[in-house]
């Protein structure tokens, strides 16, 4: 198709009118009903913008202080003494002073008091020998030597005595013959009675037997 004989096209032109025809009453409706100013109106509204500031982290703290040290001062050095000079004091002449010298009597010594004598008291012998008692038992002469045929004998014992003067013990020293009559010494010895002396002591007692 040829292209200027489709540009010289009377329908094409008609079209572009009719659209440019219809375009202008549009805008003369509009301005005639308002909607053109409620257009500018929207327009003219303020807008309202809001700012978001940025969050701002705080600032970190800041580093201690660095300790300064101050350079020390050294001590003084130690003051030496320095001992004053010795100056002898002025001597000053004095006079002679004369002056009486009075015997002195000798001391008399101290008298020394001879010591109090204290009465010299005998001490009792360990063992007492010959003592009397307040009530004794005599022995009886023993049925074996009698069966034995031994007529005569001697014991010696030792009697513990206590402070009120009982017999605690009876302790055979000799015995002739031996071992016949010591169980009858012990028995009756036993049984003796001695005057009490608030202290203890031995006696020494010799029994002699017969057979009559």
């Amino acid at each position: 198709m040829d292209f200027a004989r489709q540009q010289r096209d009377p329908t094409r032109h008609v079209i572009g009118i009719t659209f440019v025809i219809l375009f202008h009453a549009l805008v003369i409706y509009a301005l005639v009903t308002g909607l053109a100013r409620k257009a500018v109106e929207v327009i003219k509204k303020p807008l309202t913008a809001t700012i978001v500031e940025e969050i701002k982290m705080p600032p970190p703290p800041p580093p201690p202080p660095k300790k300064i040290e101050l350079p020390k001062t050294p001590p003084p050095p130690p003051q030496v003494y320095v001992p004053p000079p010795d100056v002898p004091p002025p001597v000053t002449p004095t006079e002679p002073v004369i002056t009486a010298v009075t015997p002195t009597p000798p001391a008399t010594p101290p008298v020394i008091a001879p010591p109090p004598q204290v009465a010299a008291v005998a001490p009792k012998p360990a063992i007492r020998k010959g003592i009397s008692a307040l009530t004794r038992v005599d022995p009886e002469y023993p049925k074996e030597a009698v069966k034995k045929g031994i007529e005569s004998g001697k014991v010696i014992a030792h009697v513990f005595v206590d402070e009120k003067g009982n017999v605690t013990e009876v302790k055979i020293i000799s015995a002739e013959p031996p071992r016949v009559f010591d169980r009858a010494v012990i028995t009756a010895l036993s049984q003796w009675k001695f005057q009490g002396e608030g202290e203890k002591f031995i006696g020494e007692i010799e029994v002699n037997f017969r057979l009559e």
